[in-house]
């Protein structure tokens, strides 16, 4: 059975055929964005439209009146074009596949499609059609539920790695003073300190695969900022950084779950932190905190005098598995988007080889 888009086009390069082709009709066909190609019942081509013979490369005049064997043997026709239709004509023809998908040189899908049989009277009909957009929407969604199928799998997996760990944890720290008469103390604090960085490695994985709903409150964004100072002020100083937090003007409060924004925060200065501490040259670490009202938002900046980043670093920043670091995960950063963006805001980025780089939190204000 055809359409009655594919019939109306048979019609229409009939008419045109007999010379009764009117300018609406003749319009319709050569703007279309199909290409069609009639063949009689001889195998002779009887209409072609500036589509096709677009694609193929050729004049119309060359191609009316030529038959299959000819096209492929048109010596201005390319080697790949004639693969493609001879594979096209092998497959609808012989085999009776009313659709054809083929590649071609240039990447791009397209669908041949063939109308023939009792109600054609002998003609093929041959439509050809970019689709390379929907091939995209597919492989897209195909991958989403593969990538879905393999998060839950993951998550599963890694929940269940954290119960053997909490024993090995609990049963170290019951050895631990045995180790400690034999002289083997520095053995126990290692072992509990990989046991806790493998059990963050698994925090961070779950919250990517699967981040909690957030449990919002009210907060101050100048409270907020100081108790993330506090937290890290110490172990800024170890590393020889300086934090300067920069007064806030006004009242600003936010509506957040603030468990999760302050590990956002705290995520993003201890970044700063590891990028003063990778910068080569001899220079006083530091890093600026604040925040300003920008109409119904606020925007939180955190920023440093570190190594900073170049343009291939920054565009993968927000991919999940990718880092930089040695022994880092590459979850931090994905997972402080995600947790930003579940509260209506958005991260920026902004960042210069060896002069820094200046992340800002944007968040709306509660009026």
């Amino acid at each position: 059975m055809i359409s009655q888009y594919q019939e109306s086009l048979l019609l229409s390069a009939r008419t045109f055929q007999s010379g009764l082709l009117d300018a609406t009709y003749e319009d319709v066909l050569e703007n279309i964005d199909s290409g069609i190609i009639l063949f009689d019942e001889l195998g002779v081509i009887s209409f072609v439209n500036k589509q096709m013979y677009g694609m193929l490369e050729l004049q119309r005049h060359s191609l009316v009146g030529c038959t299959m064997a000819h096209l492929l043997s048109h010596i201005q026709l390319n080697r790949f074009k004639k693969r493609q239709l001879l594979s096209s004509y092998r497959e609808m023809i012989y085999k009776g596949k009313p659709n054809y998908e083929f590649v071609d040189e240039f990447g791009r899908y397209w669908r041949v499609s063939l109308s023939s049989g009792e109600t054609m009277k002998g003609y093929y009909l041959f439509t050809v059609k970019e689709i390379s957009d929907y091939k995209l929407i597919e492989q897209t969604a195909y991958q989403n539920d593969n990538l879905a199928m393999l998060g839950k799998l993951s998550a599963s997996i890694a929940h269940e790695i954290r119960n053997p760990l909490t024993a090995i944890r609990g049963f170290i720290q019951l050895l631990r003073p045995h180790l400690h008469q034999l002289g083997k103390d520095e053995y126990a604090r290692i072992i509990l300190a990989e046991i806790d960085r493998a059990n963050d490695i698994i925090h961070e994985f779950l919250m990517s695969s699967k981040p909690s709903v957030p449990q919002v409150g009210m907060i101050s964004v100048s409270a907020l900022l100081k108790e993330a100072v506090l937290l890290t002020e110490s172990e800024a100083l170890m590393k020889g950084c300086q934090i300067h937090l920069h007064p806030l003007q006004g009242d600003m409060a936010i509506s957040v779950d603030v468990k999760q924004m302050k590990q956002v925060i705290l995520n993003m200065i201890r970044n700063a932190m590891e990028a003063i501490t990778e910068r080569s040259d001899d220079y006083t670490g530091t890093i600026e905190i604040g925040a300003r009202r920008e109409g119904a938002e606020v925007r939180i900046f955190i920023s440093d005098n570190g190594k900073g980043m170049d343009i291939c670093t920054l565009d993968r920043l927000f991919s999940p598995f990718f880092t930089t670091k040695e022994n880092g995960t590459g979850l931090g950063l994905s997972v402080s988007d995600r947790i930003v963006k579940n509260h209506g805001g958005c991260i920026s980025v902004s960042s210069r080889v060896n002069e820094g780089t200046r992340f800002v939190i944007s968040l709306p204000l509660i009026q």
